[in-house]
């Protein structure tokens, strides 16, 4: 992490960008005193598309239908 004041902010401002594209943090201060921070973006996870699994995923037809008597009890503990 890295703070500057402000005046070396505004001449060094392509530099600073490229830090903090970098991952790096930087600090902006004015008199010595912290006044802004100046961090990356972090960019959207793409957008959802439904159905773009169409045709690719089968459920069985008894997906839904009662587990067999030993399945259950092994859930329950019995």
């Amino acid at each position: 992490m890295q703070t500057v004041n402000i005046h070396d902010a505004k001449t060094q401002f392509s530099k600073l960008i490229e830090a903090v594209s970098q991952g790096e943090r930087v600090i902006i201060a004015k008199a010595g005193k912290p006044v802004a921070e100046l961090i990356a973006i972090e960019s959207a996870p793409p957008a959802r598309k439904p159905g773009s699994l169409k045709g690719k995923i089968r459920i069985a037809d008894d997906f839904d239908s009662p587990l067999p008597h030993e399945i259950l009890d092994a859930f329950e503990g019995n």
